[in-house]
């Protein structure tokens, strides 16, 4: 009985060092996490709406975020008019970059016609 009991402990033994010399890896998280990186969203500027939404794309292009999570991360960062326009949207509008962007555009006036208008005052 003590000898099984010495073998139950050997291979005990056995095991845990095999365990500590090739640990078995943990699973890499290959998902996005939005919360990490929404510290390093500029800050959103009404005044400067018009230079903001390239600033914005180049940042998010250069760290690689994923284009579904441009969104979330921009409505983040919005105050003022953009946060009113942002939260008219729809769910499923609010969640296409595109769209957000050319209603915050259009919101503050920033579209074609406008500078044109600007331009010949």
């Amino acid at each position: 009985m003590h000898e099984r009991e010495l073998q139950f402990e050997l291979e005990k033994l056995k095991l845990e060092k095999g365990a500590k010399e090739n640990p078995v890896p943990s699973p890499v998280k290959s998902e996005f996490d939005a919360a990490k990186n929404i510290r390093l969203v500029p800050k959103f500027k009404e005044k400067s709406v018009d230079k903001y939404f390239p600033h914005f794309e180049k940042i998010a292009a250069n760290l690689k975020w994923p284009r579904d999570f441009w969104p979330t991360l921009l409505q983040s960062v919005l105050i003022g008019k953009a946060a009113e326009v942002y939260s008219a949207l729809s769910i499923a509008e609010s969640s296409d970059y595109d769209k957000v962007k050319d209603t915050i555009l259009r919101a503050y006036q920033l579209v074609p016609e406008a500078y044109r208008q600007k331009f010949r005052k």
